[in-house]
């Protein structure tokens, strides 16, 4: 199970949110690069970016600090937020961006997901951010009637390289992860699921990985305050 620290990017600075509310913001470092070379340095192997501003706006804000990530990084990064066109998607590969996350237009463009993941084979992953199971669009700001794992199952013939599920009531409430949501949808797809939201303990980690289910888990605010040990984290997946 891979171990994905988290960059959330407001204005220019590495932040997190609690529960997705762009009001209760916490600036952990005004350097996005710095911090990023720091979870490298650390032994990460891949990044998640997410371009917090470009989620409301629908197209990127944050581009200079996730181009001084992938200039300065020698590691593989996804990148969600504000990619809402083939032309974002086809910039942001050019650059050397790993992944896209879709997120908003697997709503609202399903077939723009499933052309890019055509074009783009292993270079697109798929969104899904819900709150008690209904999938929520636009940087978390409009809800919907969508069921998450009837989204996900729409998907299950496109190609697309994975599943970013977030649980938004968890998400940096420092509460732990909805470990049974997260294991039902990636036991219903056979596309790799990244759990998201919540994971603050090195328990968590180990109680994702034990489900056998979950590829990947994300973390931003625990490595942050120091709840969650990087290197202690990497060697207790990796075992």
């Amino acid at each position: 199970m891979i171990l994905y620290p988290a960059i959330d990017l407001k204005d220019g600075h590495a932040v997190r949110l609690l529960r997705g509310d762009m009001e209760k913001s916490t600036t952990f470092n005004e350097d996005p690069a710095a911090q990023a070379r720091d979870f490298v340095k650390a032994g990460c192997e891949w990044l998640h970016l997410v371009d917090l501003n470009g989620a409301f706006a629908g197209s990127p804000v944050n581009a200079a600090p996730v181009e001084a990530i992938l200039r300065e990084c020698n590691v593989p990064a996804q990148l969600g937020g504000g990619i809402r066109d083939m032309a974002t998607i086809e910039m942001w590969l050019s650059k050397g961006l790993e992944r896209v996350i879709l997120g908003t237009v697997a709503v609202e463009n399903p077939d723009l997901v499933r052309e890019a993941a055509r074009a783009f084979p292993g270079h697109v992953a798929v969104g899904i951010d819900a709150r008690q199971g209904r999938v929520a669009t636009k940087g978390w700001a409009e809800e919907t009637d969508v069921d998450a794992t009837d989204l996900a199952k729409s998907f299950e013939d496109a190609g697309v390289a994975a599943i970013i599920y977030t649980d938004i009531d968890r998400d940096g409430a420092m509460g732990g992860p909805n470990i049974p949501a997260t294991e039902a949808l990636a036991r219903a797809v056979s596309i790799p699921v990244i759990a998201s939201g919540g994971v603050s303990s090195l328990d968590d980690l180990a109680a994702l990985k034990a489900t056998g289910a979950i590829s990947g888990a994300i973390s931003g605010r625990a490595l942050y305050d120091g709840a969650i040990d990087l290197g202690a984290a990497l060697d207790l997946l990796r075992g």
